[in-house]
């Protein structure tokens, strides 16, 4: 099992916290090696232009008469420049003439200087080492004499013991005004010096760079732990989640957009399988309901007919009387069984959802054209119709008047034989067509009106059959009416009767 914690993830190479921390830290390898090397050209550079430009002002410094006492003083075999390791020859007794004036002599540490004169010929005053000296074609010195810029560039170049050097020029004199003397001066000196700085530096800045790297790690690492404190949370919040506990959710408020979006994502994934399982939940259950009530339907007739059967065996289908009885009660059994797959198929058809054949008409001629049937369906219960005329719709009427029938017939088992009332109306009242089917019976209670329409739901728990069919009525009228895409509703008051409402969309009728 892998360890947990924070050097335990940081260095499992396929995690999360090991992948940031190795890529940051390589995007920071990166910008600090591109600072350095930035660094280390840009000082080198710097210094070098530094350098040169001391050595360009020293030289400038001196006037022009200067470098024409020092050209002379090479044809007579002396020099007005030491280097460093003459230095000490400065104060000597040679150094006095018979005045006891002294010849100037100027001091020249760590420079190589050379004289070249109008004609490009190369002079060499001091050198450090007049083996390594650097020397250039007459050419370059006569184009170097003749250019209009007012400083000449420096150069690094390379002596011929590998060294590399700085050489620096300097234009002395002007041609046209024939004073003093023309030429250049060449002065060169060692990189050395410069590149060990150079070198100090970039060591000290790698050391810098390691240390805050490493500063950096041990920093990181915490914070890192802290980011993904709320990814930590979602991975044990999904551990904690099965198909049994669907109810658990994600905080989407952590202060991470993408972490809020992830929780707000994985929420919605969340409802969508939890309203899954309850609706499978609920089919299961539904199915499990359906059968048992379908079983029982159609046990007690089955029951029925068999009791019958077996008195009719042992000899009572020779007395006629009671064979004409034990008939008629196995016939009237069928029928109900006969009635009961009759609307068990009928249902299993809606729920296909079938193509009505639906056409535009009038509902209150439909009504009108029943008027006689429901009335004999009613006996001696007063029955009112009250119908507005030209109340046109898109409808089944085969279908329709089943809805009637299923709502009338409903309404007729509920009231009494000679006091019973049964209402039945029909208007236009906001774009839709409604018809209503209203009885002066017991009422409905409440805690029935969610079971209402359910499949073999019957309000006489006793599901005496004297009370009423199997229960599917009121199922097989709500699926026609919303595949007319229409909405059927109760309103009851116990004590006072009941009243459903078929909801229909309108249509117009054409200009």
């Amino acid at each position: 099992m892998r360890k947990r914690g924070w050097f335990g993830d940081a260095f499992v190479t396929r995690s999360l916290k090991f992948q940031l921390l190795s890529r940051t830290l390589l995007v920071m390898s990166a910008l600090l090696l591109l600072i350095g090397v930035s660094q280390y050209v840009y000082m080198q550079h710097f210094m070098y232009q530094n350098k040169a430009e001391t050595i360009r002002n020293q030289l400038a410094a001196l006037p022009p008469n200067v470098w024409l006492r020092a050209e002379e003083g090479l044809d007579r075999g002396t020099s007005l420049f030491l280097p460093r390791q003459d230095f000490g020859r400065a104060n000597r007794p040679d150094n006095f003439n018979s005045g006891g004036e002294t010849n100037p002599r100027i001091f020249v540490p760590d420079l190589t200087i050379a004289l070249i004169d109008d004609k490009g010929t190369y002079k060499l005053i001091t050198s450090q080492d007049e083996k390594a000296t650097l020397q250039l074609e007459k050419e370059e010195y006569l184009s170097m004499m003749q250019t209009k810029t007012k400083k000449l560039d420096h150069r690094i170049m390379t002596d011929s013991d590998g060294n590399e050097q700085l050489v620096v020029f300097h234009r002395i004199g002007e041609p046209d005004r024939g004073r003093g003397f023309q030429g250049l001066i060449q002065a060169s000196t060692s990189t050395v010096q410069i590149k060990d700085v150079l070198l100090r530096q970039l060591l000290t800045f790698v050391l810098l760079s390691m240390l805050a790297m490493i500063i950096g790690l041990l920093g990181f690492l915490p914070v890192l732990r802290r980011t993904l404190v709320p990814l930590s949370n979602m991975v044990d919040t999904v551990k904690s989640i099965d198909a049994g506990n669907l109810n658990e959710r994600f905080p989407d408020h952590q202060g991470q957009v993408e972490m809020d979006r992830l929780a707000l994502s994985f929420n919605g994934m969340l409802e969508r399988l939890e309203f899954s399982f309850e609706a499978e939940k609920e089919a299961k259950e539904g199915m499990r309901r359906f059968a048992a009530d379908a079983s029982h339907e159609l046990r007690t007739p089955l029951t029925s007919i068999h009791g019958f059967l077996e008195v009719l065996l042992r000899g009572a289908y020779q007395q006629p009387e009671q064979l004409l009885k034990a008939l008629k009660s196995m016939h009237g059994e069928s029928v109900r069984i006969n009635k009961l797959v009759e609307d068990l198929l009928l249902l299993a058809r809606l729920d296909r959802k079938p193509s009505f054949q639906k056409t535009e008409g009038f509902m209150d001629d439909m009504l009108h054209e029943m008027e006689h049937q429901l009335r004999l369906l009613a006996g001696e219960r007063t029955v009112t119709f009250l119908l507005e005329p030209e109340t046109l719709c898109s409808y089944d009427p085969d279908k329709m008047k089943q809805v009637v029938l299923n709502l009338f017939h409903n309404a007729v088992q509920h009231t009494h034989p000679e006091t019973g009332e049964v209402r039945l109306s029909l208007m236009r009242k906001d774009a839709v067509v409604e018809l209503a089917v209203n009885d002066n019976g017991p009422g409905i209670a409440p805690e029935h009106f969610a079971h209402l329409f359910d499949r073999f739901y019957r309000i006489d728990s006793s599901r005496a059959r004297r009370s009423g069919g199997a229960g599917l009525g009121l199922s097989i009228t709500r699926s026609i009416v919303e595949l007319h895409g229409g909405t059927i509703d109760v309103e009851s008051t116990v004590g006072e009767g009941s009243t459903f409402i078929v909801r229909l969309p309108m249509t117009t009728l054409n200009a």
